[in-house]
């Protein structure tokens, strides 16, 4: 009997040393921490196929879920929640009901992270986040600083001169940032007038308008026959909500704006100009808005409710028990110890922007940026966005399948 040749067998690829400036993807985060922040390092791109290894006959949980979410994004949002619960569970190599079985050779499989990656970097993605606070609190300033460009509605014509509102205006400027490769759409809109006016009733009113409005838009691309390809995503993934830093307590216009829209957008208060306030006055009204907001029901993002898995749980744990971030914001820079920083000079010295025993800036920027852009666009469509749709087609009874005339009508 002549002997059995085995199969031949390709070698795994020789995993490389990664280096120690390219962060790892994680279900919340698809590119690097570097590759995300504007300006941050230059940009890092994504490693190559063979530096993400998918074991053999096991569940691979984090290269599915990815794969999941980022198809549901990548591709107009359209059935990435079903993508990522499939992919989120999906077995590495061949499974079967008796055990783990081992592969003849190399597949492939992890190339699909590489294929995800250029597809991204193709078309880019957007980010929509909408400022909201008392005119004087820094918020141009903050944006400004978070993306190290001049994004806020201040730069992009406005005039020092110009007059508060006599009602809320809802303002949006995009800009095309590019960093390491991958090209974000960012629009920043702007609520000027809110809480400025000497009666504030219902001031909230038409910022929720907007972000309805933006969620209608996205519906009616939907239900259309002919869909586009890539639907525009206008809809507003982040609210940063600025807090006065009275030292004291919340306004009761600060409650009852997070109260009322906390269920439709990401909601992220911060103490602006923290600078104000010694390191102990600040932790004390820290606690103080926390048990404020908690008394009054208020939910913040990231919220308990939409914790994935203990590992989600115990860094949003974390978070929650440093929020709000207490911020500085500043465009300017300053020599210090040799050094080229952004901060506020003062009379007693430099308040360094990106310095943790400052400020929570760097807090804020990580958090943002880095680590939870991605949960923030999953939360607005899964979450938000879904429970705006399903509460117009109940009320309409289904909506209507919209012809191609009818869409440009709407967009004039």
């Amino acid at each position: 009997m002549s002997d059995i040749v085995p199969p031949e067998v390709r070698p795994k690829p020789v995993v490389p040393a990664k280096p120690p400036n390219v962060g790892a993807p994680s279900p919340s985060n698809p590119f690097p921490p570097q590759g995300l922040g504007i300006g941050g390092g230059g940009g890092v791109s994504a490693p190559p196929p063979s530096a993400i290894p998918v074991p053999i006959g096991t569940h691979s949980h984090s290269v599915g879920h990815n794969v999941g979410h980022g198809v549901g994004h990548g591709a107009g949002h359209v059935g990435g929640h079903t993508a990522a619960h499939n992919g989120g569970h999906a077995h590495g190599g061949s499974h079967s009901s008796s055990g783990g079985s081992t592969l003849l050779g190399y597949i492939g499989i992890d190339t699909i992270i590489e294929q995800m990656r250029k597809k991204t970097m193709k078309t880019g993605f957007d980010f929509n986040i909408m400022v909201v606070g008392h005119s004087g609190l820094g918020k141009s300033t903050l944006v400004n600083t978070l993306f190290k460009s001049q994004v806020s509605r201040r730069n992009a014509g406005w005039a020092r001169d110009e007059k508060i509102p006599k009602t809320v205006e809802i303002k949006a400027v995009s800009h095309v940032l590019e960093e390491g490769g991958v090209k974000m759409k960012l629009t920043v809109v702007d609520t000027p007038g809110f809480g400025d006016l000497i009666n504030n009733d219902n001031c909230w009113e038409p910022i929720s308008k907007y972000i309805n409005e933006q969620y209608e838009k996205f519906l009616k691309e939907e239900v259309n026959i002919t869909r586009k390809k890539r639907i525009p995503d206008t809809r507003v993934h982040c609210c940063l909500f600025f807090i006065n830093p009275t030292g004291h307590s919340l306004h009761s216009l600060d409650l009852e704006f997070m109260k009322r829209l906390s269920h439709s957008v990401n909601i992220i208060p911060v103490i602006a100009k923290a600078d104000t306030m010694t390191i102990e006055e600040r932790q004390e009204f820290k606690q103080r808005v926390r048990k404020e907001l908690e008394m009054a029901g208020i939910e913040f993002y990231p919220q308990k409710e939409f914790d994935e898995d203990m590992e989600d749980k115990s860094d949003n744990d974390k978070i929650r028990e440093a929020m709000p971030f207490a911020v500085v914001g500043s465009d300017k820079e300053y020599q210090v110890n040799n050094k080229r920083v952004l901060g506020r000079k003062t009379a007693w010295g430099i308040v360094e922007v990106e310095n943790p025993n400052h400020c929570e800036f760097a807090l804020l920027r990580d958090f943002l940026i880095r680590s939870h852009l991605q949960d923030l666009k999953e939360v607005t469509h899964n979450i938000h966005y879904e429970t705006y749709r399903a509460k117009r087609l109940n009320e309409n009874g289904g909506l209507h399948p919209i012809s191609s005339n009818d869409t440009q009508e709407s967009n004039l």
